[in-house]
């Protein structure tokens, strides 16, 4: 990957935080228990798939729910966190633990959602025998789905960690490479495009949809669906008792949510609920 592209990736990862924030403004502390609790989630199909727990929540329970939607992985905890929303679903429990040790954050998970399994997508290779030695692997940057990425390249057996049970491991943290692979770390939004420039990329299922590729007919390279990577529900730990927010955990746990996962993620999540 050339220095331009790096840069522009820099530039877009920064502009998609920016993009983020403003769309905050105006929404104020979300304080009001009549109110409509907001709720954070990823654009894309995660939303759609939040869509049907939100119908549900108000035809079984009668609770409005207004979600509000990121392009990013850090703003939705920072505003949970000071109050612009109510909760959020986006993140698995190693990451929630990385941002609450890093940042101070005082948040707690309420409820599963899926696992999404992270997989290895390439344009250039038609099945993983063909990686050759010293090629360019593109693996997302954020804490713990970069180490999620080398433990599962630890298992297969292309690199060896010092440590396999280290959640937030990075290249630095990779004792045995015999093969001189390239690790290339991105924002894991910018990970489908970096395909033309990369022999292989590991793109979270919240991308690789909607970038046209599907777990069971495209990866080369696919995490176990036994993952401990599952997707939750989070709040404050001063609301995870609102009344609301137990609606919505009870209307995303629910066999009509599960099967618009599946229909929206070609039949690769999995309910982590059950």
């Amino acid at each position: 990957m050339t220095f331009n592209i790096l840069k522009t990736v820099k530039i877009l990862a920064s502009s998609a935080v920016l993009a983020s924030a403003a769309l905050l403004v105006g929404c104020g502390q979300s304080d009001d228990p009549n109110g409509p609790l907001k709720v954070g989630v990823m654009a894309g199909p995660e939303a759609d798939v939040m869509k049907v727990a939100v119908d549900i929540a108000k035809k079984d329970h009668n609770v409005d729910v207004e979600l509000i939607e990121f392009s990013d992985y850090v703003s939705p905890n920072v505003a949970l966190s000071d109050g612009s929303i109510d909760a959020n679903a986006f993140q698995h429990r190693p990451y929630l633990d990385s941002m609450v040790r890093d940042r101070g954050f005082k948040l707690v998970a309420v409820g599963n959602t899926f696992v999404y399994p992270i997989a290895a997508y390439s344009k250039k290779l038609k099945d993983i025998s063909e990686l050759k030695d010293g090629a360019k692997i593109a693996i997302p940057n954020d804490p713990s789905n970069e180490g999620r990425t080398l433990i599962l390249l630890h298992q297969r057996g292309f690199i060896k960690l010092n440590d396999v049970n280290n959640l937030e491991a990075t290249p630095a943290d990779i004792v045995e490479n015999p093969r001189n692979f390239q690790f290339i770390e991105l924002d894991a939004a910018q990970l489908p495009r970096s395909l033309d420039d990369v022999d292989m990329a590991f793109i979270n299922n919240t991308y690789a949809v909607p970038a046209g590729y599907i777990p069971t007919r495209d990866a080369l390279l696919v995490e176990d669906k036994d993952s401990p990577y599952v997707n939750i529900i989070v709040t404050r730990e001063d609301n995870k008792e609102d009344p609301r927010v137990v609606a919505l955990v009870k209307s995303y746990q629910t066999d009509t949510v599960e099967a618009k996962a599946a229909e929206l993620f070609k039949g690769s999540s999995v309910a982590g609920w059950k």
